[in-house]
C-alpha cells in the first residue's frame, strides 16, 4: 500500500514537479464555446492564452465534480493505497466540498480507504509549493503523519501576493466594481490581490504602472517573508516570462531566497487572471521541524 500525494491542476505545480515526483493531477474543467476540455490534458497553456487575447470565443471554468472525484479517488481505493489530497481553497470554488462528498460515497464501497483531504486555502502556486515541499520531504524519508501536519502547516502560513496588468478579466469575473475598471483603465492602475485568512481573494493595494506592481509583490515578499535564506519561494507568470524572470533575479540577488519554484499560470486560474499576471507566494513562518526533511 503506498502513500499518495495529490493535487489538482488549478495547482500550477510546474511540469519538471509532477515529472520526477510522478504525481498524480486531477484535471480541472474548462469550456470554450461549449466544448468541454480538461486543463493539463486537453488545453494547454500556450493555445489557451492565444485563445483568451483574440477574445472571440466564450471562456468558462468550473470545479472539479463530484463524479469526477469519485473515479479519480475509486483508482486509488481499488489499488488500496493513501491518499493526502491537497485541494484548490474553499474560499474560491467548491473543490473541498466536491471532493468530501465524493469521498463518503467511495467510503461506502471501499470502507478501508483512507484519504485526507486538506483545504488549502491558497490558490495557484501556493498549495502547489505546498504540494512540492510535502513531495520532497517524502522523498526524504518523513513519515505519513508528519507530511500530513506539514501540509496542513505550510498552508496555514502561505501568503500570496499577485498582480494583473489588466483589470479586464477581473471585472468580467465580478472581482472589480464597474467603477474600480473605468477608473483603474484609465489611470493604469494595478490591483495587488492577497488571499486572506478564509482563502478569498481580496485587492489589498491598488498601484500606478505594471513594473511598480511587480517591485510591490517582491517588498510584499520582503516584508512578510520568514527566513527567506532557507523558503523555496513559488513564482509564476501568464506569458510574460520576461517579468518573471525580472522577479525572480530580485528574489535571488536582492532578497536571497533558498530556491524559486517558477512555473505557468495553467488554464484554470489563467481564466481569471488574464495572461499578464505574476504571482508570489512564501511563507510567514518557518519550523526546523519539517525543514529538516527540506535540506
Amino acid at each position: 500500500m503506498a502513500f499518495c500525494i495529490i493535487t489538482d491542476s488549478a495547482s500550477d505545480v510546474p511540469r519538471s514537479v509532477i515529472d520526477k515526483y510522478d504525481l498524480y493531477v486531477m484535471p480541472t474543467p474548462v469550456t470554450i464555446d461549449n466544448e468541454d476540455l480538461r486543463d493539463g490534458v486537453t488545453i494547454f497553456p500556450e493555445e489557451f492564452y492565444k485563445i483568451q487575447e483574440e477574445g472571440i470565443k466564450e471562456i468558462k471554468t468550473y470545479h472539479i465534480s463530484q463524479l469526477m472525484f469519485e473515479e479519480h479517488f475509486t483508482k486509488f481505493a481499488k489499488a488500496g493505497d493513501e491518499v493526502l489530497y491537497i485541494c484548490f481553497s474553499t474560499g474560491v470554488a467548491g473543490t473541498y466540498q466536491a471532493a468530501s462528498l465524493a469521498k463518503e460515497t467511495v467510503l461506502k464501497k471501499y470502507p478501508d480507504f483512507k484519504i485526507t483531504i486538506i483545504d488549502s486555502r491558497c490558490a495557484s502556486i501556493g498549495y502547489g509549493l505546498v504540494t512540492e515541499r510535502v513531495l520532497k520531504m517524502q522523498k526524504n524519508g518523513a513519515p505519513k503523519e508528519l507530511l500530513i501536519e506539514a501540509a496542513k502547516y505550510f498552508c496555514d502560513h502561505m501568503i500570496h501576493a499577485v498582480a494583473v496588468q489588466t483589470l479586464d478579466y477581473l471585472y468580467a469575473g465580478g472581482r472589480v466594481g464597474r467603477a474600480s475598471f473605468v477608473v483603474g483603465g484609465m489611470l493604469d492602475i494595478k490591483p495587488i490581490i492577497m488571499m486572506d485568512e478564509n482563502g478569498s481573494l481580496k485587492a489589498t493595494e491598488k498601484v500606478r504602472g505594471w513594473k511598480k506592481a511587480l517591485n510591490r509583490v517582491v517588498d510584499i515578499c520582503e516584508e512578510q517573508g520568514a527566513e527567506l535564506s532557507k523558503q523555496t519561494v513559488g513564482l509564476v507568470y501568464g506569458t510574460t516570462v520576461e517579468d518573471a524572470n525580472y522577479v525572480e533575479e530580485i528574489l535571488r540577488d536582492k532578497l536571497k531566497v533558498d530556491g524559486v519554484l517558477k512555473g505557468q499560470v495553467g488554464c484554470a486560474i489563467g481564466a481569471h487572471t488574464g495572461p499578464g499576471v505574476i504571482g508570489l507566494v512564501f511563507q510567514d513562518a518557518i519550523n526546523e521541524k519539517y525543514y529538516e526533511y527540506l535540506r
